[in-house]
This record gives structure tokens, C-alpha cells and sequence, in this order.
């Protein structure tokens, strides 16, 4: 029997009346004939009192007992939606990560995920139960320890098992329903897309749409899990929400898919670095040990021996950035006059994999910019991704200038 993965996130198994609306989804297709895998994250807001209350009591707390607090919000949910479906007539049943066992790495609330044996579950569908309610976001390490995945965690669960239990696709439920050529909140104008290529799912992913986590995106993209994102508020058609797929699987698509925006961006410049080579390894290795998670990276041009580098980083990791580069300073590591931080930036960014194949796109985003008198500070493209840095403040406009720019209210 065919087997379907369904993943309800903390907005949508909220409190119990959420619980029985997300089990008669699930009934419904149980009556379709599938086996289905539900992966559930916990209770909206529950895990942040979770972290909240080991932050409280161990502000340097042992990572290994935090994992075994904040993953017993996904095991109350599954346990209570085991117990809707139940009461609704079908069989039904909650795991733990331990249980299955789904088997994660030993890095403590970022575990990765390493193997999803599948004889335990496919045990219990044989003996005739047909839903199998999994806590997400949780595993366990080689020592036997629970494990978290870190945040967006129960995305990359639903995905691990739909490759492991090779599942027709991975529907995730959420409070919004698709995937929008850019935020709604911002441009009225946006549109949902029905259908998205893996590729630009993933950059947008990556560069701030919260729809989902990147990590799942990667999975799924790596073992061709077909994953749809609908809304858990809304009825349903076969039609509905979002499909990411393979790219062939699109006959057509705009030349751009959607322009996305992050406002926790911060640009760095280091003044007046010695200009010879290895220099960028020893500062951006200085940064990588500190956990500085860098993204945009600008050289100038080289005078009398010295130019100037620019990068940008998450705004909360300035300071750990600026730490890391003083201290390879008084160790004569490196040799700079000055960092100057400028944390008043956005990143905007339009993606596409028509870019591939279509030309003048920079060129039509930078002139829509320019219009509305909004300043480039640093360009990054890759194949079908074009980013900039702006004053923060143009976040909004530039967003709403580059939606209408691409025409992206109209479909192909």
C-alpha cells in the first residue's frame, strides 16, 4: 500500500479543536487507501517556553538534557493526535525519534539526521494500523541520547521519511497556504505559485521566505521527495497549495519565480587588509571558527599593497565577528587598520531558473532600483540568483518595485 507523509506544524496542531481538524485531513486519506506517516511539531509557543524554562534554570545548561526537555513538546502532541485518530476509527499510533529509531549524529540540538530503518513502522502497517504519528524534530545519538534537529527540525523529519519509506509525496501543513512569488504581508500583489522548482525553493529558502526550512528543502531535492505546502485552515482540493518539484516536472515559469528579502543582514569592511595571498582563507577561517555564518563577500581593488573586504553576516552575529577578527589581530594573524559595521542593511534578492537560459535580468532589477532611488552597497549573483545589500529602510519599496519590474502578479 502506497504510503504518504503529512507534516502539521506548531500554528496547526495549536491546541486540541486544531488537533481534530489536522486528524480528519489525515482521516481522509487513510480513506484514500494510503498509508500515512504524520510527523508533528509541538504546540505552537510550547517550545519556546521549553527553551525558556532550561535557559532559566541552567543559563550554561548541558546540551544533552536541553534536547531531552524541548523534544517533549512533539512527544505530547503525537501522543494526543494518536488518540484523535483513535477516537475517530482509525488505527492509529504515536513514536518517538527513539522509537522508530530514527538515528541522528551526537551535535546536540543541530543533530543530522544519519538513518530511518523502516521495519518497525512497516511492521505495524502490516499488522494493520494505518497511521503512524511520529514526534518530529527529535532522533537519538550512537550513546542512546534523545537528540534534537534544531529549529524547522520536523520539516526535515517529514522529508527523511518520506525518502526512507519512498512515499508518493510529503505534504506539509502550515498557517499559510503555498508558496508566494514574495511576501503578501508586503506586496499585495503577490501570487501564489503552483508550482516551484527545488532549486529556487531552496535559495528562497535560504534567503529569508519562512515557508520552509532549508535543510528539508536540500533533502528532498538530494532524493526527488515531492513536497506540497498547503494551509491547514483552508479547504482542500488535489489542486491545492504549492507543489516543489523537479524542474522538469514545469513545463513553463516566469524568467523570475520571487524576490525574497531578509532585514537581519549587517555588512562588514575590513579597512586597509594586507593585499597577498592567503589573506581571504585567514579571515574567513577566523570567521568560521567563531560561527560567523558569512554570505556576501566583496574585494576591492588592490593599492600600494592593501585593499579593503566586505562581507555580510546575520545581524546577532556582529559582535562575535568583530571578537573573532580582533582577537587574530593581536595574534598577528591578520593585519588591518579597521572594521566598520554597518547593521542598517537589507538583502534583496530575485531567483529564477529561467535565468539560465534569459539575459538582461540584472539589468532590469538594477534600473527598477534605481528608479526609486534606492542605492546598490554589494551585488552577488550565482545561476539563478541575483542578491543585493540596501538601506534597510528601502526593504519594502525595493520589494515592491522588483515584484512589478518581473510582472510576477501574472502567471505564464
Amino acid at each position: 500500500m502506497s504510503v504518504l507523509v503529512m507534516k502539521f506544524g506548531g500554528t496547526s496542531v495549536a491546541n486540541l479543536d486544531r488537533i481534530r481538524r489536522a486528524a480528519k485531513r489525515v482521516g481522509v486519506e487513510v480513506a484514500k487507501g494510503h498509508n500515512v506517516i504524520v510527523i508533528v511539531s509541538a504546540m505552537a509557543g510550547r517550545t519556546n517556553e521549553l527553551v525558556g524554562w532550561v535557559e532559566e534554570t541552567s543559563p550554561l545548561f548541558d546540551a544533552r538534557e536541553y534536547d531531552a526537555v524541548v523534544s517533549s513538546g512533539e512527544n505530547v502532541t503525537a501522543g494526543l493526535m494518536a488518540l484523535t485518530l483513535q477516537e475517530m476509527g482509525v488505527p492509529a499510533r504515536s513514536w518517538q525519534g527513539w522509537q522508530v529509531p530514527l538515528q541522528t549524529s551526537s551535535a546536540h540540538s543541530s543533530a543530522r539526521i544519519e538513518s530511518i530503518p523502516t521495519d518497525n513502522i512497516n511492521a505495524k502497517f502490516g499488522e494493520g494500523m494505518q497511521v503512524a504519528v511520529v514526534a518530529g524534530f527529535q532522533g537519538i545519538s550512537p550513546e542512546g541520547r534523545i537528540t534534537t534537529l534544531g529549529r524547522g527540525g520536523s520539516d526535515t523529519t517529514a522529508v527523511a521519511f518520506a525518502a526512507a519509506f519512498d512515499a508518493v509525496r510529503c505534504d506539509i501543513y502550515t498557517d499559510v497556504d503555498g508558496v508566494y512569488t514574495t511576501d503578501p504581508r508586503i506586496c499585495e500583489k503577490a501570487r501564489k505559485l503552483d508550482r516551484i522548482a527545488f532549486e529556487e525553493m531552496l535559495e528562497l529558502a535560504s534567503l529569508g521566505a519562512k515557508v520552509l526550512q532549508t535543510r528539508s528543502v536540500e533533502l528532498a531535492m538530494r532524493f526527488g521527495v515531492r513536497l506540497r505546502v498547503l494551509s491547514s485552515f483552508e479547504e482542500q482540493s488535489d489542486n491545492a497549495g504549492t507543489l516543489v518539484c523537479a524542474e522538469e516536472d514545469i513545463m513553463e515559469s516566469n524568467v523570475v519565480a520571487g524576490v525574497a528579502h531578509s532585514r537581519d543582514e549587517a555588512k562588514l569592511t575590513l579597512i586597509s587588509v594586507a593585499d597577498r595571498p592567503g589573506i581571504a582563507a585567514l579571515i574567513f577561517s577566523s570567521l568560521s571558527e567563531a560561527g560567523v555564518n558569512v554570505d556576501m563577500i566583496v574585494q576591492n581593488i588592490s593599492e600600494e599593497g592593501r585593499t579593503d573586504m566586505t562581507f555580510s553576516c546575520p545581524t546577532n552575529q556582529v559582535a562575535r565577528a568583530e571578537q573573532a577578527l580582533d582577537k587574530a589581530k593581536e595574534a598577528e594573524i591578520l593585519n588591518y587598520r579597521e572594521v566598520i559595521a554597518d547593521t542598517g542593511v537589507a538583502k534583496v534578492s530575485v531567483v529564477g531558473i529561467g535565468m539560465r537560459s534569459h539575459t538582461g535580468v540584472a539589468a532590469k532589477m538594477f534600473k527598477a532600483l534605481s528608479d526609486e532611488g534606492i542605492n546598490i552597497k554589494v551585488i552577488t549573483t550565482s545561476e539563478i540568483k541575483i542578491s543585493v545589500l540596501i538601506d534597510r529602510k528601502y526593504t519594502e519599496l525595493a520589494v515592491q518595485s522588483l515584484h512589478d519590474a518581473f510582472e510576477l502578479e501574472k502567471a505564464v
